[in-house]
């Protein structure tokens, strides 16, 4: 019996150092991509490459399901030439990961060119980012939203803020220099807390002005200078609805590129349920409400399109599942439920 254990524990150890070592080797490579120009260069040569149109990706359908292309350099350079003064654009493209295979990765905007004849050559369309992200296969959204997030850094850092000079890209796209300062730029994330509230038996949820009608979410805030998150936390709660946090717990985190690009960091709040009052502010929500395990349950299942009632009101519905906030409001449920 030893013997057998043995084997099977070496063989689960070689699949694990296997694994581990793709995973390594792919990292090390995409470091050696940023770092190396010239590697980079050559590197675009045989990637693939995910386009967009002033920022929105472009999308195929395919029956009912919404495809992400994945083109190929020369695929690319095809429809490059059909356009003016266009040879020098792959060099505009940026880097955002690669295959286990270690074939790179690239985005590149092509939001100077005519958008309807790209389209009509490549039988799709540029979709816009918010909805993008619910229509295509789990796998593809974060890669669109960090593609998009870095195309954005670069469209508003094309110039130094110590000389006003223009800043240059490196092929890779992780960094942008000013040569007349010396000066190394960056792309940066905002850190935002989203936070489910609860008091033991209910969770809040809000919606602001400017959300589709019927949907409601978990608080969420931008972090200032100096917080950490337990304080943003408290803070947020504090200042949103007038609830005061007695503890949290992190749950996990997620990019999210509105609207800009943001690390999300949600956990779950608890305060007292005898001093769960809200006192709403009205000038960052319009709505703020205690829902029940089983409204939220039934508002989990609905679509955003089956929210209308006959009178013209809306049923509360929830972000869908790509969303960090649907994965918070799931856990609550399990939680209740157990």
């Amino acid at each position: 019996m030893a013997v057998v254990y043995q084997a099977l524990h070496g063989r689960v150890s070689s699949l694990v150092c296997r694994l581990h070592s793709t995973y390594v080797r792919k990292m090390r490579y995409l470091n050696q991509l940023k770092e190396d120009d010239s590697l980079c260069r050559q590197a675009q040569a045989s990637g693939t490459f995910y386009l967009f149109h002033d920022l929105s990706p472009f999308l195929q359908k395919v029956g009912k399901k919404y495809l992400v292309p994945q083109l190929s350099a020369a695929e690319v350079k095809r429809i490059l030439e059909k356009f003016p003064a266009a040879e020098q654009w792959l060099e505009k493209s940026v880097l955002i990961g690669c295959s286990d295979e270690h074939r790179p990765r690239f985005a590149l905007d092509l939001g100077a060119l005519d958008k309807s004849a790209i389209e009509s050559e490549l039988q799709g369309s540029f979709t816009d980012l918010r909805k993008a992200l619910f229509v295509v296969d789990g796998k593809d959204s974060p890669l669109l939203a960090s593609a998009q997030s870095l195309l954005r850094w670069h469209d508003s850092h094309q110039y130094c803020s110590k000389t006003g000079q223009p800043t240059h890209k490196n092929p890779a796209g992780s960094k942008r220099v000013c040569h007349a300062s010396g000066v190394t730029y960056y792309p940066q994330m905002s850190p935002v807390v989203i936070a489910l509230v609860s008091d033991g038996s209910r969770c809040l949820l809000a919606r602001q002005p400017s959300f589709p009608q019927g949907m409601y979410t978990a608080l969420s805030g931008f972090c200032d200078m100096g917080e950490n998150v337990e304080e943003t936390v408290r803070r947020e709660v504090a200042e949103e609805v007038g609830l005061e946090v007695e503890s949290l717990r992190y749950a996990a985190s997620q990019h999210w590129p509105f609207p800009g690009s943001s690390l999300m960091i949600a956990c779950h709040a608890l305060v007292g349920a005898q001093r769960a009052e809200i006192s709403m502010d009205s000038l960052e929500l319009e709505e703020a409400r205690w829902f029940g395990l089983e409204e939220i349950v039934e508002g989990l299942k609905r679509e955003p399109g089956s929210s209308k009632q006959g009178d013209g009101s809306f049923l509360p519905w929830f972000p869908p599942k790509q969303a960090i906030a649907h994965q918070l409001i799931r856990e609550w449920v399990q939680q209740q439920s157990a």
